[in-house]
C-alpha cells in the first residue's frame, strides 16, 4: 500500500480467476481507469490465485471470457494474508468473498 501513499485507492477483493461473474466489474474498472486517475485514485483487484492464473486471465481475449488486457494491476495473495487482514477470507474454501476497500490518501 505503500506505492499508493498520497493518492486514494480503490482495493477490491474477488474470488476466482476464470468466474462468469466477476470480469464484468473488473473490465469495468479499467475501461474507466483514466477516470479514477484524473481523480488521484488507483484501483487494485486482489484474488487468491496465483500471479500466473492472473497472467493467463489477462492475457485471454474478452469474447473468451478472459480480461483482454488490464489497465491497473491484480494482486495475488496466494498466501492468503491480504484477505485475511481484511476480514474477507472464507478460511474453509481458501478464497476472498468480494470486498471493495477505498482507502483515503493518508
Amino acid at each position: 500500500l505503500a506505492d499508493y501513499k498520497g493518492k486514494y485507492l480503490v482495493l477490491y477483493f474477488y474470488p476466482l480467476d476464470f468466474t462468469f461473474v466477476c470480469p464484468t466489474e473488473i473490465i469495468a474498472f479499467s475501461d474507466r481507469i483514466q477516470e479514477f486517475r484524473e481523480i488521484n485514485c488507483e484501483v487494485v483487484g486482489v484474488s487468491t490465485d496465483s500471479h500466473f492464473s492472473h497472467l493467463a486471465w489477462i492475457n485471454m481475449p474478452r469474447k473468451q471470457g478472459g480480461l483482454g488486457g488490464l489497465k491497473y494491476p491484480l494482486a495475488a495473495d496466494f498466501n492468503k494474508q491480504i484477505a485475511r487482514d481484511y476480514g474477507v477470507l472464507l478460511e474453509e474454501a481458501g478464497i476472498a468473498l468480494r470486498g471493495l476497500f477505498i482507502i483515503d490518501p493518508e
